[in-house]
């Protein structure tokens, strides 16, 4: 029997990130105990059918381009544990209100189709776009999946594009989501595309990187889609669970972790909050932001004076606020793009796009929303009974709320009158794009920031991507500058979540990052077995 009361590695968390350095860290041989303090596994990659029995609806997280492109969710080969994907006809569509629509398509000749309707040489663009996507996809990637620096695939990446260009395409990424859509392309459907894709994230149509970050996005759906978990997001999560559980670790539900212990400046063990200590004999990796790590769970006398200093200028990404709904039928678009594609985007054009972040950078709740809208049973027709659609919509509201931008006085209370008033607002904006669609709606779930933190504590104030993406904490400033690896300054912690490099998204890699990086440092020795 795998002994669990001495493991060599306490994992904290079981979101994708955990479940992924467990799985690593048991494929090494170590034992492996998780401690998750939900009743259920997943973070924020959970599903329930608790709007109504006969829909599933995932709870935060839902499409996953992300992993579908990770090398290191490959490796573990999680089909084996009953993981199945699907995927909607159409990636994203983003209708506008006279009926125009833009549609990332299955392959690139029909999204270059749909561009070109918006301008004469969009396609030709979106085709040329791809053409470098397709050449330095597989370097690209590995930069973004291994710790940084990534200095092989950083010179893989450097000596295939030479010198000149690879200065361009450096430039092309840090571009403005707006700038980017503007040199590319001539009408508005390609910029939109960008531009959406970027607001996924918290990157402003004028923030540095939200063109690199967009056009990213737009062309892992281009070559992978948005695809989902058949069955629900909690299927990817029990694939994790199944493959680490075949290899003797062990996901404890329902333990809080409270604290960690530190003896001589080393990580020996946790402490749940029900007074439970667990021994880690060689590593504690905390699948958690590091301002809760840092902040909550290690004592402040192990902490640099300048860290702690830098933990205070540390920015969390937007607060989500998602409404999930049960639909007695297919969302009635005025455009035809949408009514095939998984994702859809809603904003009457760029400028709502900067407006709406406008809002949020002054700490007002925006008037129009900008909605990233799901249409599960469109993506995975098991989602919801046959002739009905399971779908959600997300958008972002500011941390710290300093009034509301509409007439409704809205300060993030988030009681009964502000959701309902807000639901209402969201619901107003697909309204806009598909008249008849309140009608379609048998039940309705408001999850605010509160709601999205109570369900998952790493989502401090509703902040899903733990930490902004914005450049100046990214690489080497993620968390902290300095950082950009997922070594602390306690010998055998390591952090393990989405706020170490590369940051958010559903793609294993901080996780994956952790555990080598364990592994390592216990093979040359510098991981002595705790006492």
């Amino acid at each position: 029997m795998t002994n669990v009361t001495n493991p060599d590695a306490v994992v904290i968390g079981a979101g994708p990130n955990g479940l992924v350095a467990a799985n690593l860290l048991a494929d090494a041989g170590w034992q492996v105990l998780v401690l998750e303090a939900q009743p259920t596994p997943g973070g924020a990659v959970r599903s329930d059918r608790g709007l109504d029995p006969a829909y599933v609806h995932d709870l935060f997280s839902a499409f996953y381009p992300l992993a579908a492109a990770s090398p290191l969710i490959a490796d573990l080969r999680l089909e084996r544990y009953g993981l199945r994907w699907s995927r909607a006809p159409a990636v994203v569509a983003h209708p506008l209100p006279d009926g125009r629509c833009a549609v990332l398509a299955s392959g690139p000749e029909e999204t270059a189709a749909s561009l070109e309707r918006f301008a004469p040489g969009d396609g030709a663009a979106w085709e040329r776009l791809y053409g470098l996507w397709d050449r330095i996809r597989e370097d690209l990637l590995a930069c973004l999946f291994t710790p940084f620096p990534p200095v092989r695939a950083g010179v893989r990446l450097a000596a295939r594009l030479g010198r000149a260009e690879a200065l361009r395409v450096a430039r092309m990424m840090l571009l403005p989501a707006r700038r980017f859509g503007e040199e590319e392309f001539a009408g508005e459907g390609g910029r939109l595309l960008v531009a959406g894709n970027a607001l996924h994230a918290d990157l402003a149509p004028e923030s540095a990187l939200g063109g690199g970050f967009g056009w990213l996005m737009s062309m892992l759906g281009q070559t992978y889609g948005f695809p989902v978990p058949r069955g629900g997001a909690q299927a990817l999560t029990d694939a994790l669970v199944r493959r680490l559980t075949d290899r003797g670790g062990t996901v404890r539900c329902g333990q809080e972790v409270g604290g960690i212990v530190v003896r001589s400046g080393r990580a020996v063990a946790v402490r749940t909050v029900d007074g439970t200590l667990v021994p880690a004999r060689r590593a504690v990796l905390a699948d958690l932001p590091a301002p809760l790590v840092y902040g909550r769970l290690l004592p402040p006398d192990e902490l640099p004076p300048r860290l702690r200093a830098d933990l205070e200028r540390f920015q969390w990404d937007f607060s989500t606020v998602k409404v999930d709904w049960a639909l007695s039928g297919p969302i009635p678009w005025r455009a035809e793009g949408p009514r095939t594609a998984g994702t859809v985007h809603l904003a009457g054009g760029m400028d709502e796009l900067t407006l709406f972040a406008a809002h949020l950078a002054m700490h007002r709740v925006p008037r129009v929303p900008f909605l990233v809208l799901g249409q599960m049973t469109t993506a995975d027709p098991g989602r919801s009974p046959a002739g009905t659609e399971s779908a959600w919509a997300y958008t972002h509201v500011p941390q710290a709320i300093a009034g509301d931008a509409g007439d409704d006085a809205l300060r993030g209370r988030w009681d009964e009158r502000e959701r309902e008033v807000f639901a209402r607002r969201v619901e107003a904006q697909v309204e806009r794009h598909a008249p008849g669609f309140t009608g379609l709606i048998r039940a309705r779930r408001f999850l605010a920031p509160p709601d999205l933190e109570g369900l998952d504590a790493a989502l401090v104030g509703g902040a899903v991507n733990q930490g902004t993406t914005s450049l100046h904490q990214q690489l080497l400033f993620r968390p902290l500058p300095g950082s950009g690896r997922p070594t602390t300054p306690v010998t055998g912690l390591y952090l393990a979540s989405a706020t170490a490099h590369p940051g958010g998204g559903v793609h294993g890699a901080p996780g994956a990052n952790a555990a080598r990086t364990a592994l390592r440092a216990h093979r040359l020795g510098r991981l002595r077995p705790g006492r």
